[in-house]
């Protein structure tokens, strides 16, 4: 059963990034948008595992800090190579300041 799990407060992202977030042994990166919508992606780069948090927020889009694959955060589209494999992408969401997304 899906729950909403509370990940930072939305001020301890800043705007157009990411931050990683742990929970139950798995791994997520969620991202705040230009316009302070939240979203949440796997936390691993699908190509070679590494984290996305650690990579570069641009508009929409996650570039992976090891080879430059990028994805789309908002839908888990896999855009650019070497990545092919899509990420899975899980609703974000803001309540009373803090940023929760359902998992």
């Amino acid at each position: 059963m899906a729950e909403w799990i509370a990940v930072c407060p939305l001020h301890e992202i800043d705007e157009e990034d990411v931050v990683r977030f742990d929970h139950d042994g798995r791994t997520f990166a969620v991202y705040r948008a230009p316009d302070d919508s939240v979203w949440a992606t796997d936390g691993l780069c699908t190509h070679e595992h590494v984290h996305l948090a650690d990579g570069l927020v641009m508009d929409e889009t996650i570039e992976c800090p090891k080879h430059n694959g990028r994805f789309n955060y908002q839908t888990g589209e896999a855009m650019r190579a070497p990545v092919c494999v899509n990420l899975n992408t899980y609703p974000a969401r803001l309540r009373d300041g803090t940023v929760e997304i359902e998992i």
